[in-house]
């Protein structure tokens, strides 16, 4: 298993277009996580009153800020290990959360509902303070970003499972907590399942090569 892992990222980091690919890759992430911070903060800044909501407005509000947070860092932590132990699927996965990131920021840029009452606070987390806003609610990054890698894996029957898995803990949690609408939650699903199919198409040759049992479709496909 280990040499399998070696020899992937050796073929991998000796072809050039696989590193130029992944520059660009994330290039495009950071840009992506930028836009989300601004997005963020705006419609922070600009957020208005909130509104009645048929689920939390009939449950209590439960303390999930541990499970919330640390959580989310184990989820993205054994992300990132899969990831690092397939590099051809790297690129394809990257480029699709982005383009999650990118449109998610313009939805949260539309409207700008207060956040819930008696939503839970976050408390003060260092870092995390910087990507959590509150007032970027539509729809819920927590629910869809999983979601979005079970639709990338999916034909990867357990990985398949534990983001479908990840993204209806995560999706109970944020309702849970009283920190997202359920609006935001069950939208996520709809929204998530387009921006897949639109990201199978800006990167198809990504696409092509995260499918790729070989390597070698890596000397033999120019990728973006």
């Amino acid at each position: 298993m280990k040499n399998n892992f070696l020899q992937r990222w050796k073929y991998s980091i000796q072809n050039k277009e696989f590193i130029k690919s992944l520059i660009i890759t994330f290039s495009f992430l950071i840009i992506s996580l930028i836009i989300n911070f601004i997005a963020g903060t705006y419609a922070t800044k600009e957020a208005s009153l909130p509104v009645t909501d048929i689920v939390l407005s009939n449950i209590p509000v439960f303390d999930v800020d541990g499970i919330f947070i640390y959580g989310t860092l184990i989820f993205w932590i054994l992300s990132a290990l899969i990831f690092i132990y397939n590099p051809q699927k790297i690129l394809f996965s990257l480029k699709a959360v982005a383009l999650f990131v990118i449109i998610r920021s313009i939805f949260v840029s539309l409207t700008h509902l207060g956040p819930f009452p008696s939503q839970i606070i976050i408390e003060n987390i260092g870092f995390f303070n910087k990507i959590i806003f509150g007032g970027d609610l539509f729809f819920s990054g927590h629910t869809g970003l999983p979601f979005l890698l079970a639709l990338i894996f999916w034909q990867e029957k357990k990985l398949r499972y534990f983001f479908i898995t990840s993204s209806v803990i995560f999706g109970t949690i944020v309702l849970m907590g009283h920190l997202h609408y359920s609006i935001d939650v069950l939208g996520a699903f709809f929204i998530t399942y387009t921006i897949f199919h639109i990201a199978e198409i800006i990167f198809k040759k990504d696409r092509l090569l995260f499918h790729s049992e070989s390597q070698n479709i890596i000397t033999t496909i120019k990728l973006n």
